[in-house]
């Protein structure tokens, strides 16, 4: 006769509060392991955080900097402790700090690395632009920068030591003569040095080790240097990806073959120096200048760049797609449509109206 054990109800909770202690240890484990260092690598990085930027937007900016494992557990991190504020400036972080320690020193505004300001110039900054970051980042202001650069007297004594800076530069009508010159990266200056002639000759040289590799590109492609920085500076902030801005440069040089004013809103934004999130008046849209390609007289390239470029926007413009297009527009989440036709162009612009896709 087979003995039936009775169910013990006292041996299934002990077995249950087993199940969840190791639980427990593994997840302890695991987080410990993910906020911790990520190597022992004690190599200083310089970490600019910016104006309104807070512990968690700032995420992103440290894993790609290898300073922290896991965003989701960096996060978990943060919602467990919950620092307070965090303060804008540069502070030096390294990959054998982990979570803990990396939040403890951005938490104390005494670790910033006051010494040095960091500037970093990002892909389709205008001069205007530029000038107003390094204000906000240094003594410098930003009408002290403008006027620099509105000083061909100063440009040209820059032209002895960049032999890319041709004449076209001084180009009646332009603005400022090194638009599309000031190559985007990041920059780091001693407080204490930092002028805006420094400034800009690091700017120029970075242009000179980057974008004039592709020198033999520029020289066979029929235009100038000062050319391709202008139909670049369009492209620029005409498309956002690199397949797209070959399409976008490929409508542009059609266009031109063809005679046809270019017809680019982001150039009427320059020309009346305005951005592009302001409103530009009836008398702005149509106004005839150097650069206001919506102007109905005015045929071929803009005077000089509108911006300073991406290197990706370069090469676009040097790799173009050829195309039957004339006609591009892009929608509200920046998906780019090109037509061959004004009439398709205008309902491709209606339908996007209609659905709420309007970027304008």
């Amino acid at each position: 006769m087979k003995t039936v054990r009775k169910f013990s109800f006292r041996k299934f909770l002990l077995f249950l509060l087993l199940v969840f202690v190791v639980i427990v240890v593994i997840c302890f484990g695991v987080y410990k392991f993910e906020t911790g260092a990520v190597s022992s690598n004690k190599d200083v990085k310089l970490i600019t955080i910016e104006k309104g930027e807070n512990f968690y937007n700032i995420s992103d900016k440290l894993k790609k900097n290898n300073l922290i494992k896991s965003e989701m557990f960096y996060k978990l991190y943060l919602k467990l402790r919950r620092p307070g504020g965090i303060t804008a400036g540069d502070y030096e972080l390294n990959e054998s700090m982990g979570v803990k320690k990396i939040v403890d020193v951005l938490s104390d505004k005494k670790n910033q690395k006051i010494d040095n300001v960091t500037l970093t110039i990002k892909e389709g900054l205008n001069i205007r632009d530029i000038a107003f970051l390094i204000e906000d980042k240094s003594d410098i202001s930003a009408s002290d920068f403008i006027s620099k650069m509105e000083n061909r007297d100063y440009v040209k004594t820059l032209q002895a030591d960049y032999s890319f800076l041709s004449d076209e530069i001084f180009s009646e009508g332009i603005y400022y003569p090194l638009e599309g010159y000031l190559y985007p990266d990041t920059y780091i200056f001693e407080r204490k040095k930092i002028d805006i002639d420094s400034i800009v000759r690091s700017m120029l040289d970075e242009f000179g080790k980057n974008v004039l590799k592709s020198s033999d590109l520029i020289k066979s492609s029929g235009h100038s240097l000062h050319q391709i920085l202008t139909m670049a500076s369009l492209t620029e902030k005409e498309a956002t990806t690199d397949e797209d801005r070959a399409m976008v440069a490929g409508v542009f040089y059609k266009r031109l073959s063809a005679n046809m004013s270019l017809g680019s809103d982001v150039t009427t934004y320059y020309s009346a120096k305005k951005s592009l999130k302001d409103k530009l008046t009836s008398a702005e849209l149509s106004e005839c200048n150097g650069y206001n390609t919506r102007c109905r007289t005015m045929k071929g390239l803009p005077v000089g760049p509108i911006n300073n470029p991406s290197l990706s926007s370069v090469n676009a413009v040097l790799n173009y797609t050829p195309s039957d297009y004339y006609y591009f527009v892009a929608d509200s989440s920046g998906k780019v449509y090109f037509t061959k036709t004004l009439n398709e162009h205008n309902a491709i612009i209606s339908k996007l109206k209609s659905e709420g896709k309007w970027a304008a």
